[in-house]
């Protein structure tokens, strides 16, 4: 059976080839560190599972209302409104499951045939590939390494055509870890508003910044900007629940009353007992999502400092999330690989380090590394890259 063209244009998940091979390799006996993790190494705070448990308990296993129960919209009114001083209303707000499955919902709401988006590169791997479902075209602007891995203004009013329809921010970032600061979303605004693009702001990450850094959303910038934004965000890095897969869409009461109406004909709603889970997550303490933050912080400042001493790597440090996102194009020069995902392929072969190459975030001359693991695994990874770069070059 031929399959459907939507589907053939995919292009696999770099991320999950590479686990996939790391975890043949651990299956042989080997003593394989993985550095891929997007999820937090953290289990899920104690209150909130006891908050899910006790749903069942009470019978609150049935369906809810496709776009989610109305005390978690209530919860996700009140943490917008103190963390953001934003203002919504629940028909502006659609529960999905993940903050994934949202976006993959919003643009099957505003996307037809051939309508762009732009995708500041390095990207999240799944940006494009939802943009392509959607049967929409993503619009590839590099951020550059000099500016943080940030676009400007200029690059975004170069990138404008008859045909762009969204824009994705996505900060802190998934792989940099930068973050935009308020005048630098300030001006990107600016140019989406004098050509009626939509913003979509992916904000999955707000929890987790460092060094004294603020989290800014760019909803946050004028009323003007809020009616023009779809704010994405959710409980699965904050709160470290990736496995309960809750996240939501906010903004434009019609693009989330579309988004609604199609998730009823998908998902019908959000699983009902992560939901409550969530609101335990936004209504209980807040000390295990600052507990967490304060580990990871520590764990880059470590680890950053010994990744920069590897010949041939380079490194900004970042502000947010959890990854390190190196530049190691001279590393695999040196070391006698004409690129980057050989050198990768090398490093889990030979130093039995799992790394994603920079190639599926659009950015071929990097890699990601996450430090949502144990300092004493992340110090033995960068020490096995270190040794392996090192014995290269001797």
């Amino acid at each position: 059976m031929k399959l459907a063209k939507r589907v053939q244009a995919l292009t696999p998940s770099t991320t999950l080839a590479i686990t996939a091979k790391a975890k043949e390799l651990k299956a042989q006996g080997l003593d394989i560190i993985g550095l891929g993790a997007g999820e937090p190494d953290y289990n899920t705070p104690a209150h909130i599972i006891e908050a899910a448990v006790q749903s069942m308990n009470e019978g609150q296993t049935k369906y809810t209302p496709s776009a989610g129960l109305p005390k978690l919209k209530e919860a996700i009114i009140a943490k917008l409104k103190k963390d953001q001083g934003l203002d919504y209303t629940p028909s502006e707000i659609i529960v999905g499951t993940g903050a994934k499955h949202a976006l993959y919902t919003l643009f099957q709401a505003i996307l037809d045939e051939g309508d762009e988006v732009i995708v500041p590169t390095p990207y999240w791997v799944s940006y494009p590939e939802q943009i392509k479902l959607a049967e929409g075209t993503p619009v590839y602007v590099e951020g550059k390494e000099e500016n943080q891995y940030k676009i400007t203004k200029e690059q975004l009013e170069a990138a404008i055509t008859d045909r762009t329809k969204a824009i994705i921010i996505n900060s802190p970032s998934n792989p940099t870890g930068m973050l935009y600061t308020k005048e630098e979303l300030q001006a990107l605004g600016e140019v989406c508003l004098a050509h009626d693009i939509l913003i979509v702001s992916d904000e999955i990450y707000e929890k987790l910044v460092y060094g004294g850094a603020q989290h800014v959303s760019i909803a946050q910038l004028s009323p003007q900007l809020k009616e023009q934004t779809i704010i994405i965000n959710g409980v699965s890095k904050s709160h470290s629940m990736t496995g309960w897969r809750i996240g939501y869409a906010v903004g434009n009461e019609a693009i989330i009353k579309a988004m609604t109406n199609l998730a009823s004909h998908s998902t019908s709603n959000p699983t009902t007992t992560a939901q409550y889970g969530a609101i335990a997550a936004y209504e209980g303490t807040q000390a295990p999502v600052e507990e967490m933050r304060q580990a990871f912080e520590s764990r880059l400042n470590t680890i950053h400092a010994k990744l920069v001493e590897i010949p041939g790597v380079t490194c900004i440090k970042p502000q947010g999330a959890f990854y390190l996102f190196p530049n190691v194009k001279e590393a695999a020069k040196l070391t006698g690989y004409s690129n980057v995902d050989d050198f990768v392929k090398a490093l889990l072969e030979e130093a039995l380090v799992a790394v994603i190459p920079g190639s599926g975030f659009g950015a071929p001359d990097n890699i990601r590394l996450s430090y949502a693991t144990s300092l004493e695994q992340l110090e033995k990874a960068v020490e096995r890259i270190h040794t392996f770069v090192t014995n290269k070059l001797a």
